[in-house]
C-alpha cells in the first residue's frame, strides 16, 4: 500500500472499510496485522523519539487519527480523504469479528473497565464471539500470553496507554496467534460509558478536539501541537509530497 509520510512518520490513506477488506484478506493468508492511530501530536514527539517512530511506521496501518493528519494531507495534495479514528477503528472491527466469527479478545484499563467494556461490548453485538478479557495491572505477561492464544483469539485490542501499548504487542506478538492487534489507549472508557464522545456534529467537521478542549481546558498545551505541526507542514510542502 503507498503510504503518506510527514517529517518520516507513515500514515495509511486507507478508509475503515478498505482496511477491514484488507484486514480480511491477510487473516486468510494467516499473516499478522498491527494497527496504530496517528495524530500530529504523535508525529511531532517522533521526530524526537526514534523508538516511537519506528513504532509506527513498523505497524501495517498507520490511521490518520487527527484530523490535523488530513488537512497536511489536503496541504500536500495527498490521498486521505477522512480521518479513521481509534475507537471508530475498532468498532469497525468488532462489527467485522461479529460478521465474520472471529474471536475477540480485551487487554487493559482497570478492571471495572474493561469488564463493562467487554459486557456492553456483547450486549451491542450480540453475535460477537468474545473469549475473555484482562487488565492492564496483570504482571504475569507470561501467563497473560499463554490465556489469549488457548482462547484461540483472532482479534487482541490492547489499551495500555501509548506507546506502552504499541511495545507490549511488538513484544509479545511472535508468541501469540493472533492474527489482528490494535492499540486502542482509552477507547475502553468509551466502550464501558464512563467517558463521552462529542457530539456527532462535532465529529463530522473534525471538532472532536475543540469539544474535548471546552471540556478539559488543561489539554490546550496539547492542542498547540496542531498549527505548530501544520505550519511545519505548509513550510515543506515539496520535502514532503513523499
Amino acid at each position: 500500500m503507498n503510504k503518506e509520510t510527514y517529517f518520516g512518520v507513515d500514515v495509511s490513506p486507507l478508509s475503515y472499510e478498505e482496511i477491514v477488506e484488507s484486514l480480511k484478506q491477510r487473516i486468510a493468508a494467516g499473516e499478522q496485522s498491527t494497527i496504530i492511530a496517528v495524530n500530529p501530536e504523535k508525529v511531532m514527539a517522533a521526530q524526537e523519539n526514534a523508538q516511537l517512530r519506528e513504532l509506527i511506521n513498523g505497524s501495517t496501518y498507520q490511521i490518520p487519527d487527527g484530523v490535523g493528519i488530513l488537512l497536511a494531507s489536503k496541504l500536500k495534495g495527498g490521498q486521505i480523504q477522512s480521518r479513521v479514528t481509534g475507537v471508530d477503528m475498532m468498532e469497525r472491527l468488532l462489527l467485522m469479528a461479529e460478521q465474520e466469527g472471529y474471536k475477540v479478545f480485551l487487554y487493559g484499563a482497570k478492571e471495572e473497565v474493561v469488564s463493562k467494556a467487554f459486557e456492553n461490548i456483547q450486549e451491542k453485538h450480540p453475535a460477537i464471539n468474545l473469549v475473555g478479557y484482562e487488565n492492564g495491572y496483570l504482571q504475569d505477561h507470561d501467563a497473560l500470553v499463554e490465556r489469549i492464544n488457548e482462547s484461540g483469539a483472532d482479534m487482541l485490542f490492547v489499551a495500555l496507554g501509548s506507546p506502552r501499548q504499541e511495545l507490549w504487542i511488538r513484544e509479545n506478538m511472535p508468541r501469540l496467534n493472533v492474527k489482528v492487534f490494535q492499540g486502542v489507549g482509552g477507547s475502553f472508557d468509551v466502550m464501558a460509558g464512563h467517558v463521552q464522545r462529542a457530539p456527532e456534529g462535532f465529529r463530522k467537521v473534525g471538532l472532536e478536539w475543540l469539544y474535548r478542549l471546552m471540556k478539559e481546558p488543561k489539554r490546550l498545551k496539547r492542542q498547540l501541537v496542531l498549527p505548530k505541526f501544520l505550519i511545519k507542514v505548509l513550510f515543506n510542502r515539496k520535502e514532503q509530497a513523499s
